[in-house]
């Protein structure tokens, strides 16, 4: 009897130790609310616009270190101020400056220059919805960019560029562990003063990330991303390719400020016509990215 005895006050307890931990690890998941991924992932762009009616103040920071000889630092700096009018599409206003320090790079002109560098509009639409009835969600975005180069002589060079971004994400693990994929567009062309002709470009690039919530407020991730850019608009002239990776970082200091950081290496590429086992001259050796927003 005893020993039955025993064996009921053994399991009582063990029942309600797993009773315990149950409760204990529902009270720790519902720390993690919900989290839009839209600035999760780095360079890679999440699906959502946000809620209806938000407004947002953006700072950007995107730096590009790093060419085949010399030394390369281009540092471009955006403010933007987003706004999503209804629940199936936001946009970006943005307003662009670019500091330049190039010191002995082939092909390149020598720079320590800052300076205004365009204007930008990013629409963007929800295509689908990620939620309970839908695992992936879908978003196009395109952005159209008016830019201004300046050389060393000081002769300034107009650029229109369209970037068009498609988007799909899911979570892996609901409010924990995400996952995303983008393809991406983008043909520009540009024109110096008194030249009669527009030069064609055009870049295409497939990215794809992940990203696990380390606590409730941060989230830690990497990426990988492979570019090619062409001459011309088709994809008929091939200039170089590159392949990145690296990691990211995002924070959400409080339900309307945050913070997202990512930075990536090239490990591999080749540009057209050249030796070596990375592209130098149509990419970065490595680039980084700095965002900071607040909602009102």
């Amino acid at each position: 009897m005893i020993r039955s005895l025993s064996r009921i006050v053994y399991s009582s307890a063990a029942l309600c130790a797993l009773a315990g931990a149950a409760n204990a690890q529902e009270a720790f998941s519902s720390r993690y609310y919900e989290l839009e991924t839209k600035y999760i992932f780095g360079f890679t762009a999440g699906t959502d616009i946000g809620a209806e009616g938000e407004k947002e103040l953006e700072s950007e920071t995107t730096g590009g270190f790093g060419k085949r000889g010399g030394s390369y630092r281009s540092i471009e700096q955006e403010f933007e101020f987003e706004h999503v009018p209804s629940q199936y599409w936001g946009y970006e206003l943005s307003i662009h400056g670019l500091s330049q320090q190039i010191n002995g790079v082939a092909g390149l002109d020598d720079l320590h220059r800052g300076d205004f560098a365009g204007l930008s509009f990013k629409p963007k639409w929800l295509i689908i919805g990620r939620g309970p009835g839908n695992p992936i969600g879908l978003s196009l975005s395109v952005q159209p960019e008016w830019g201004r180069s300046v050389g060393a002589n000081g002769v300034h060079a107009n650029s229109f560029s369209l970037t068009t971004r498609l988007a799909a994400d899911t979570e892996l693990i609901p409010n924990m562990l995400y996952a995303a994929a983008n393809l991406i567009y983008e043909p520009e062309v540009e024109r110096a003063p008194g030249d009669p002709s527009w030069s064609r470009a055009s870049g295409f690039g497939a990215t794809a990330a992940m990203a696990y919530r380390v606590t409730p407020q941060v989230t830690l991730g990497g990426e990988v991303e492979y570019y090619r850019s062409y001459e011309g608009f088709g994809f008929n002239a091939l200039e170089g390719a590159a392949f990145y990776v690296g990691p990211t970082l995002h924070v959400q200091f409080t339900p309307k400020i945050f913070l997202a950081a990512a930075w990536s290496f090239q490990v591999a590429g080749r540009a057209q016509g050249e030796t070596g086992n990375l592209d130098l001259t149509n990419f970065e050796r490595q680039y980084a990215n700095l965002k900071v927003g607040f909602e009102f």
